[in-house]
């Protein structure tokens, strides 16, 4: 699924385990773990930038794959929303009831997102 997400990052780029990392931690519900692999992640991408197809883009330029990643962590796909829970839990009937439509939410989210970032991808090299 990453190297679908992100077919310019090489095999051995060090960003990809970040990556793996942050998503992993966002499907969990684990929003303060996926932080530190997120920006760890952004670092990386920046301090050995990956070419981009149909062109050079000036250093100042965040790559698709840059932004590929930054819509994939906001979207933010998650199977157990730790936080809303706990959250819920004072004064609900039943905190967890929020777990299906979270899913149907995040899911439908995270394909939206990463469906336009396909296309943008796929425009800006066709334009170039």
């Amino acid at each position: 699924v990453v190297s679908w997400l992100f077919p310019n990052i090489p095999k051995n780029h060090p960003a990809l385990a970040s990556i793996t990392t942050n998503i992993i931690a966002n499907i969990l519900g684990l929003g303060w773990a996926a932080t530190p692999a997120g920006l760890k992640a952004m670092e990386e991408l920046s301090a050995k930038p990956v070419e981009q197809k149909g062109g050079n883009l000036p250093a100042y330029v965040a790559t698709d794959e840059m932004c590929t990643f930054l819509v994939v962590n906001i979207s933010s796909l998650q199977l157990i929303p730790v936080n809303i829970i706990a959250y819920r839990q004072y004064g609900s009937a039943n905190p967890a009831a929020i777990v299906g439509p979270a899913i149907i939410a995040t899911t439908i989210s995270t394909l939206v997102g990463v469906i336009w970032c396909k296309i943008k991808c796929k425009g800006r090299i066709r334009n170039n």
